[in-house]
């Protein structure tokens, strides 16, 4: 979701300039199924201009109809969307509108913090009662250092009000080592999933950020450089170098970083010489990495293409990230085959 709020606020900083109004629709509160869950966000013009979603496009449209009270009263409103009849997702939204505008300090700080990797938390006060107008309703964000998601009563004041509390974790990051054909296709996608996409390529070559679409930066690196990029646990990396020293070498330093997922392409038999080799250089740090390498990379969909060798990792990275139990390459013991 933080790709989509910074979208939200690159956008308000735009209507702020413009002198545009401009509303946030929230979702707060959600009673049974629906295709998106509570903290989903969109932002609507004056102008009816809309960045990001809250529902699969049915919803969007009546937010935009019961938005029109707040942009003329300038005073944040609940609605409600049953999706029962109408989406078939057997569920109710509950949707604070509120006016939002984002000045340029605001939006300078709120950049610095997403691009410094810091936690954005935000609270929400609402109300399930939509016939209930209050001046407390709305939105506060913060800067925080940890990571929960819960929703409870605001001591103190009217039962009626509620707030929902939201922390927005950074940015995902994919550090796609290589710079071959195939490594261009997996960086695409990966910026299409709202990742933050860092390209590392050999100090030889002549390739910079405009032969990469998608990329947020191109950096040229040997593997001894590893160690400057600020890789996390919330960090995937793909070795794409289809050279088995340099590997082994990129290896050996990322064993000193502490990504989510590490992939290896190749075959079974080349990710266990990687691995024995490492041992053999430094047990110690192939401890630290040999359950977060996943080799050869990728989800067991008999990918062919770049383009589904691409889709097959960005999916297995995904399932690791939400520890869903998934069918990868990295448990076939034999010679993979189609």
């Amino acid at each position: 979701m933080t790709h989509e709020f910074k979208k939200i606020i690159e956008t308000s900083y735009q209507y702020f300039k413009q002198n545009k109004a401009a509303v946030l629709a929230t979702v707060v509160h959600l009673e049974g199924s629906s295709y998106r869950k509570p903290g989903v966000r969109m932002l609507i013009s004056e102008k009816g201009e809309m960045t990001g979603a809250v529902s699969g496009g049915c919803v969007e449209k009546e937010i935009y109809f019961q938005a029109a009270t707040v942009f003329r009263t300038g005073k944040a409103k609940m609605m409600t969307y049953d999706g029962r009849y109408r989406l078939g997702c057997e569920g109710i939204l509950y949707i604070l509108i509120e006016p939002f505008f984002t000045d340029e300090a605001q939006f300078k700080k709120i950049l610095s913090a997403i691009n410094n990797r810091v936690i954005i938390k935000i609270y929400v006060t609402y109300t399930l009662d939509t016939e209930t107008y209050s001046n407390e309703l709305g939105s506060i964000f913060t800067l925080k250092d940890r990571n929960s998601i819960s929703e409870a009563s605001i001591n103190g004041q009217s039962p009626i009000l509620k707030m929902f509390i939201q922390e927005l974790s950074p940015l995902f990051q994919l550090f796609i080592i290589g710079s071959e054909h195939d490594a261009v296709q997996l960086a695409l996608i990966g910026s299409y999933m709202g990742w933050k996409v860092t390209l590392i390529a050999s100090p030889k070559d002549p390739r910079n950020k405009s032969h990469f679409p998608g990329v947020e930066s191109v950096k040229h690196l040997n593997p001894i450089d590893t160690k400057i990029l600020e890789i996390d646990d919330n960090s995937a990396v793909v070795l794409m170098n289809h050279n088995y020293a340099t590997d082994l070498n990129f290896l050996y330093n990322l064993a000193e970083t502490n990504p989510l997922y590490i992939g290896l392409l190749g075959s079974v038999k080349r990710r266990e010489k990687l691995i024995n080799e490492l041992i053999e250089v430094h047990s110690e740090k192939a401890d630290r990495i040999i359950d977060k390498l996943y080799g050869p990379a990728g989800l067991d969909i008999s990918a062919i293409t770049p383009q589904e060798i691409a889709n097959a990792i960005i999916s297995e990275i995904i399932a690791v990230g939400r520890n869903k139990a998934v069918n990868s390459l990295r448990n076939q013991s034999e010679k993979i085959s189609f």
